[in-house]
């Protein structure tokens, strides 16, 4: 993510991709205890966007809560991430199944979200990826015009663990990005069949990137504070 993207990003969000990156990284483990007050102080901020960012990382499965304990890492931030994408992909094929056949004006907008996410992406700016790959899925998945389908789809806190996966992906992030191109060409080709699968093994790309086939396991922590 570049410097700049970083400063414009809400504190809170801050916060949080930062947590992130340091369990991505290994330099936070299964079992460390995150310490509200020391988060803030390192930010120079209240503990209220601390509090917020951890309940974030909370619900997505990377932390734990444990009353007047704090909150601590969790040790299958991979396989959470697996089993995510799993559910993605079928019900993003779902919705690209009732989408079908897709209206020019939404075929637009997918375009142009491509296209900043290939900017977003020379630039190694993960939010921006995120967003406006976010974007992209959600004009399909609202186009589907399914409410049930659509309120699930944004339970799954999708931009964050977006983030996380783009954060272990490493230097892949061209390739990522561009890799929407056939979920696009497939839709635009009017063939139901090949615009499913397009959209089902766009997230079996995700599902099964090689760093999360690694194992979660790590040595036990001591709890002692961290972050």
């Amino acid at each position: 993510m570049s410097e700049s993207s970083v400063k414009r990003l809400p504190l809170r969000h801050q916060i949080k991709e930062a947590i992130i990156e340091r369990i991505v990284a290994g330099k936070l483990r299964s079992g460390d205890r995150l310490v509200e007050m020391k988060i803030a102080a390192e930010f120079g901020t209240s503990q209220a966007p601390v509090r917020e960012a951890l309940r974030e990382l909370e619900a997505i499965g990377f932390l734990s809560a444990t009353p007047h304990r704090g909150a601590f890492v969790r040790d299958f931030w991979r396989e959470g991430l697996k089993e995510f994408y799993a559910v993605r992909g079928a019900l993003e094929e779902s919705a690209t199944r009732q989408a079908m056949p897709m209206q020019p004006a939404d075929i637009e907008k997918l375009e142009a979200e491509l296209e900043a996410m290939h900017a977003a992406a020379l630039e190694q700016n993960l939010d921006g990826i995120a967003r406006h790959s976010v974007a992209f899925h959600e004009i399909i998945v609202k186009a589907a015009r399914n409410e049930l389908l659509y309120t699930v789809w944004k339970s799954l806190c999708i931009e964050t663990r977006t983030t996380v996966t783009l954060m272990a992906a490493g230097d892949n992030l061209l390739e990522l990005a561009d890799g929407h191109r056939a979920i696009i060409d497939t839709i635009k080709s009017g063939d139901v069949e090949s615009a499913c699968r397009a959209a089902r093994e766009h997230q079996d790309v995700f599902e099964h990137l090689p760093v999360l086939e690694e194992s979660d396991a790590s040595p036990a922590s001591s709890e002692q504070p961290a972050a």
